[in-house]
């Protein structure tokens, strides 16, 4: 039985890069293969602090030598694709020279306005590269890089969540709008385009990750100044995707920037409206012939939200089942896998 090692920053969260490793790691145990996971940080196999974003210094050759060498193939999640840690990117890339690897972008540097001056990822002829959009394998061809686009993938029917309990506990009572943006605070999620819809609507605003990359300040900040009830967290109580979702009475997604956005998709499955940000893939998903909001216009949603409209809902949950289906994840693994230099099975 072949063995796959994936490997990142961090594993094993609830980031996108963790959720869609997991799906790929459950993709390929279907094709038969082993997997582990090797991360600077997170619940994962193998621990190289190394590999962290914030790391000092990256893992030692003979580290990294070890930690991989029970794979026959190496999947990198997002680290040689965003430069966030530089040093560990160039030693991973490095320990897979000339052997079997796939490249996993989520993010790329020019993407970022604070790292476009900073180099795109490296290449090798025994890797394939793949996106999770076409917005990236367009940029990528561009600058001599082949790759092939996989789209995030969900379950289309997954288990309806505990709506009652939830907002007990969360103190908002039915007939309350509670507006879910299932998302870490950063500034790229634009908090205050959602706040601003909240508001708007009447409703309560619930953002369900927490701050990173310095933004506790201005999250506190905008909070102090919301002109609608604001709930954080999912600790209190603990709650799982499927419940938020339960809970909540629209989702949105008001981003300026998404490598994907997996909330577009997911509020699909689990039969939410979606008020939706004009960030560049949003455009490339809507294609698939999604019905979202404009999350800068609140009317739309607000009369939808009067009178909910199950068109809708049955509408956006077919196109997600229709292209965005975990169970199609297998076969489109196997096929870049199939183009790899290295032939396995």
């Amino acid at each position: 039985m072949p063995t796959a090692a994936l490997v990142s920053f961090r594993l094993g969260g609830s980031d996108g890069v963790s959720i869609e490793a997991r799906k790929w790691a459950g993709a390929l145990a279907r094709l038969g293969w082993r997997t582990f996971t090797v991360a600077g940080a997170g619940p994962v196999d193998v621990t190289l602090d190394g590999l962290a974003m914030d790391a000092g210094a990256p893992p030692a050759r003979a580290e990294l030598r070890d930690a991989l060498a029970p794979a026959d193939l190496v999947i990198v999640e997002n680290l040689c694709s965003l430069p966030l840690n530089p040093p560990a990117a160039a030693a991973v890339a490095g320990a897979c020279a000339g052997r079997p690897a796939v490249l996993h972008h989520h993010d790329l540097p020019w993407q970022r306005p604070h790292l476009a001056h900073l180099p795109g990822p490296p290449d090798d002829r025994a890797w394939a590269h793949v996106t999770i959009n076409e917005l990236s394998r367009h940029e990528l061809a561009a600058r001599g890089i082949t790759a092939t686009t996989i789209y995030n993938t969900f379950d289309p029917y997954p288990a309806t969540g505990d709506r009652d309990t939830v907002r007990a506990a969360l103190g908002v009572p039915e007939g309350t709008r509670l507006l879910l943006q299932p998302t870490r605070a950063l500034a790229r999620k634009n908090i205050a385009g959602a706040l601003a819809l909240t508001a708007a609507v009447g409703g309560t605003y619930w953002l369900l990750g927490a701050a990173e990359d310095g933004y506790g300040p201005e999250l506190a900040r905008l909070v102090a100044g919301a002109q609608c009830p604001v709930v954080l967290g999912a600790e209190r109580p603990p709650v799982d995707i499927a419940d938020a979702y339960a809970a909540s009475d629209a989702v949105l997604l008001p981003s300026h920037w998404e490598g994907f956005g997996n909330p577009a998709i997911e509020s699909a499955t689990y039969r939410r409206p979606l008020a939706i940000g004009p960030y560049p893939v949003a455009s490339e998903l809507a294609a698939f012939g999604f019905r979202w909001f404009d999350s800068a216009v609140p009317a739309p949603l607000s009369a939808w939200l009067a009178s909910p409209d199950d068109d809708l809902l049955d509408h956006n949950q077919r196109v997600a089942a229709i292209y965005f289906s975990i169970a199609d994840l297998p076969t489109r693994v196997a096929a870049v896998l199939a183009g790899l230099p290295t032939r396995f099975g």
